[in-house]
């Protein structure tokens, strides 16, 4: 059988009175190698309900959170990939202010962290170069083969966007651009010992400064 865990979340938030856009919740829920045939997500205005299992690492991750306050479920998006659950929750109201925190109860949780690379300070919010992340997760790329939990939409993010795909459950094989980066790599190896061998032929009888050219 498999153990269950509640998964670490990370968490930071931007906050305006006037733009519904800006007004949202960054949320990353880490269950490394879980598929979506293995997960059931329930995203409600009040709070959320995970439950995922991972047959390699043979464990299911439950999760059952209460918000601070209500989101708009409709105008938030979700994003699966092998190392967690990527979200954007759209806050229902417009404020100018953060949320005090994530959660209803005040108590603090050991599976709770702030993303400090998502993270600004309230009153620098309007500096800081969070648009290309965010335009990166809802950039318009349609539906994926995730299909959608609950009508939630998935949208697909570009170039490794979100710390939190960094070092997570090993499965960097599966983003694309990386497996291409080791084969560039290992096809170049040969080449660069060829030149050295061509570099050492040349250099006999012409001294250490060819080596130096």
């Amino acid at each position: 059988m498999s153990s269950q865990v509640t998964p670490e979340v990370l968490w930071a938030q931007r906050s305006s009175a006037s733009e519904p856009e800006k007004n949202y919740i960054y949320l990353t829920i880490n269950v490394p190698d879980v598929p979506p045939s293995n997960l059931k997500l329930d995203l409600k205005p009040t709070g959320l309900t995970f439950t995922g299992t991972s047959d390699t690492k043979k464990t299911t991750y439950h999760l059952d959170m209460a918000f601070y306050d209500e989101i708009d479920v409709d105008n938030s998006k979700t994003h699966h990939t092998p190392a967690n659950i990527q979200m954007v929750l759209r806050k229902k109201e417009l404020k100018e202010e953060y949320w005090p925190r994530l959660l209803k109860d005040s108590a603090k949780v050991h599976w709770l962290r702030t993303d400090f690379d998502k993270w600004v300070d309230e009153d620098e919010q309007n500096e800081a170069p969070e648009d290309d992340y965010l335009n990166q997760f809802g950039g318009g790329a349609g539906l994926g083969e995730d299909g959608g939990f609950g009508g939630i939409d998935f949208s697909k993010l570009g170039g490794g966007a979100g710390a939190g795909l960094e070092g997570l459950g090993g499965d960097g094989g599966d983003f694309e651009g990386e497996d291409e980066g080791a084969e560039e790599g290992d096809d170049d190896m040969p080449d660069l010992e060829d030149d050295k061998e061509e570099g050492a032929e040349e250099g006999k009888g012409k001294g250490k400064d060819s080596d130096a050219a």
